[in-house]
């Protein structure tokens, strides 16, 4: 057994950079390779494939990266954990097997079933579980929608347990993005099933290498530091028996490790302090972040707590069918221009208010000096439940403007088609009713579920202040001296993301006055009059001292979720970005020196 279990990352979502699997095995040793493939949206995209071929459902691309490593893996005894069994493990187990045999290897894989709950829905509900809407406390019962996926999030005892089977590969459906980490750090260190504080460690770890190489430089807010960025290097967790890790990546591969670059990672789409998943809940207030020398961060002190008793479901629905169309406005009279095109448009499709729901978004171009005029756009979207009225309808009605409409009239693309789209309902069902199953060799073995505790984690994290208005003034923390108005993004980083309809936009500074300040200025209150779009929103704000960093969600921000939502930044990536450009009131003596001096 190796002191250190060096756990490599080759994916963040499906569509990933395909060489990454054979650069993390190529480059550098490593124990276990994974690959995260799932996200909301993806589930959507693999029900789409299954309904035109029911052998499909799963990641298409992992079969392919595993033809690239598999020999290399079964050499250096490298196991291969991922999630891209999607909504059908057994038949991207069966493909696998292929990949093996045409190599001529000996390979044993394993699959994780029990996530789909599609076709226990009738039986769960008649044993009392409502699925209800964890945002806006509706039953499942009222949705009248035909549902198109039902997949609860697995932990990884299912994945230690094949591993200690013999797997070489273990596809996964539906589980946890940071199962995939948790699962061998378990197998390998013998840990036991309350073993808090080192489950709770590996399940940070795997917050932070689930998305690849966010956590190596990648969408960084100082992404002007980081070096070779146009093609980073996907992250390692390097860890130790008791859980402790560092985070580390492959000599000479570009992109950096920092505090800063993980501190960014740990913020991603997260809610309050505690961090739940089936196997465990850690503790976020409790991280530690310690800088181990260039390119490694070393994080300690991780604290455990049991999980609950439930477990999240993530359900989906079909929706409708959604359009838009961008009618680019060059140089002047931006704004007669896109009210001219706004009322022609709605006219000759019948009104606005025919549309089950509309945006209309303006993008004002910046002036360009060299030319004296500047472009912007005006985007017109649209949803209904007839594809019809949203189709070529819609779009086609924009196009025959073209010759009778404002000068110098033009769309970024041609009339499109209507596109349907699903909506994500998450929900919560008693882990106790999961069926968790290993299948390997001809063999199925059940995976006991870990008793949880019957108090609300999210109860417990409000109630400790999240969403209370932080009553200080400016300047009330100690920092003193003269303040300049400037964009926050000069001394605060930001991350910011999605989870289903809500957002969460996670900031941190780099040094404790700056947190102080940090701290006590940017209140609720504050965010919302710097976010206009957040004011009539419940918004909480969390702060976690031992990042530097505050997190605040915002609930509502994306409707119905990313496929659904008509927003120009339906999964809130540019949140962040949006709130560091915005102008503050810093203490001079915080900002940069070569900043507070011009």
């Amino acid at each position: 057994m190796n002191e250190v279990l060096r756990i490599a990352n080759c994916s963040g979502f499906y569509g990933d950079r395909l060489a990454a699997a054979r650069e993390m095995v190529e480059g550098g040793p490593i124990d276990v390779l994974t690959g995260d493939y799932l996200a909301e949206l993806t589930m959507t995209i693999l029900a789409k494939d299954r309904r035109g071929d029911p052998s499909l459902g799963y990641a298409k691309t992992f079969p392919i990266q595993l033809r690239g490593i598999a020999a290399t893996c079964l050499e250096r005894n490298i196991k291969i954990v991922v999630n891209a069994g999607g909504l059908n493990p057994a038949g991207c187990a069966d493909v696998c097997r292929g990949v093996y045999r045409d190599l001529g290897l000996d390979a044993r894989v394993a699959h994780i079933e029990g996530d789909d709950l599609l076709p226990r829905l009738p039986e769960l509900r008649r044993a009392g579980e409502t699925f209800t809407h964890l945002d806006r406390g509706v039953p499942l019962d009222q949705l009248e929608a035909p549902l198109l996926t039902a997949n609860a999030y697995l932990g990884g005892w299912g994945i230690a347990a094949a591993l200690g089977e013999g797997a070489d590969l273990v596809i996964c459906p539906r589980v946890t993005d940071a199962s995939l980490v948790v699962g061998p750090a378990a197998w390998r260190f013998g840990w036991k099933r309350d073993d808090w504080d080192p489950l709770a460690s590996a399940l940070v770890a795997g917050h932070v290498l689930e998305c690849g190489a966010q956590a190596t430089g990648g969408n960084y807010a100082f992404f002007d530091r980081v070096p070779g960025l146009e093609r980073p290097g996907f992250p390692i967790a390097e860890i130790e028996a008791d859980g402790t890790f560092t985070v580390t990546k492959h000599p000479g591969s570009g992109g950096e490790v920092s505090v800063g670059t993980v501190t960014a990672q740990l913020l991603y789409e997260i809610g309050g302090p505690r961090y739940l998943n089936p196997d465990v809940t850690a503790r976020f207030d409790s991280i530690r972040l310690l800088d181990d020398g260039p390119g490694r961060v070393r994080v300690e002190g991780v604290q455990g707590e049991p999980p609950p008793t439930t477990t999240k479901v993530g359900l989906t629905y079909a929706g409708g069918f959604k359009n838009q169309v961008t009618f680019v406005l060059g140089g002047l009279d931006v704004d007669a221009k896109a009210a001219l095109a706004e009322k022609t448009l709605w006219g000759a499709v019948g009104g606005r208010d025919t549309y089950d729901e509309t945006r209309v978004t303006l993008h004002r171009g910046a002036a360009e000096p060299e030319n004296g005029g500047s472009t912007s756009f005006l985007t017109v979207a649209v949803k209904d439940p007839d594809p019809r009225r949203v189709g070529r309808a819609f779009s086609g009605a924009a196009v025959e403007m073209a010759l009778a409409s404002y000068p110098g009239f033009n769309l970024t693309a041609p009339p499109g088609k209507a596109a349907p789209f699903a909506v994500f309902w998450p929900a919560l069902v008693q882990t106790d009713a999961l069926h968790h199953r290993v299948v390997m060799d001809d063999r199925v073995f059940d995976i006991p579920h870990t008793p949880g505790h019957d108090r609300d984690p999210v109860a417990l994290d409000r109630g400790a202040g999240a969403a209370v208005e932080i009553a200080h003034g400016d300047g009330a923390d100690g920092t003193g001296g003269d303040v300049v108005d400037a964009p926050l993004g000069l001394l605060v980083g930001a991350r910011s993301g999605d989870k289903g309809g809500n957002a969460n936009l996670g900031v941190w500074v780099e040094e404790d006055p700056s947190y102080r300040w940090l701290e006590s200025w940017l209140t609720v209150r504050r965010l919302k009059d710097l976010l206009p779009e957040a004011r009539t929103l419940r918004v909480e704000r969390h702060p976690l001292p031992n990042l530097r960093a505050l997190n605040f969600v915002l609930y509502g921000l994306l409707g119905d979720g990313v496929a659904a939502s008509l927003a120009p930044d339906p999964q809130a990536k540019g949140l962040g970005e949006q709130l560091r450009s915005k102008i503050a009131p810093i203490p001079q003596r915080l900002l940069p020196r070569d900043i507070d001096e011009t």
